[in-house]
């Protein structure tokens, strides 16, 4: 019976994760996600955005749904304007 609970206790302590490792494993991701914060602060300082920054979804969902805003000059589509004059209609119907 010895042997089985031997047997048993090595088998739980060889699936049990060390706690050290599992410490060090921690202590590298929080540390990541640090600097990766600390990357995010700095490009949020910068005054300019990257290329195509204010063109994400999120920023233009508001704009698209109120027509008022979204058929402001420079706002709605180049191609609309160009079909309203071949059309001979004027821009502020």
């Amino acid at each position: 019976m010895g042997f089985v609970m031997e047997f048993a206790e090595n088998l739980i302590l060889k699936l049990m994760e060390d706690p050290k490792e599992r410490d060090k494993k921690f202590r590298e991701h929080l540390y990541a996600v640090k600097d990766r914060c600390t990357k995010t602060k700095e490009m949020w300082s910068y005054p300019l955005r990257p290329y195509g920054f204010w063109t994400f979804e999120q920023h233009n969902v508001q704009l698209r749904r109120d027509a008022q805003i979204s058929e402001v000059l420079g706002r709605r589509d180049v191609y609309d304007d160009v079909i309203r004059k071949a059309l001979g209609h004027s821009m502020n119907e």
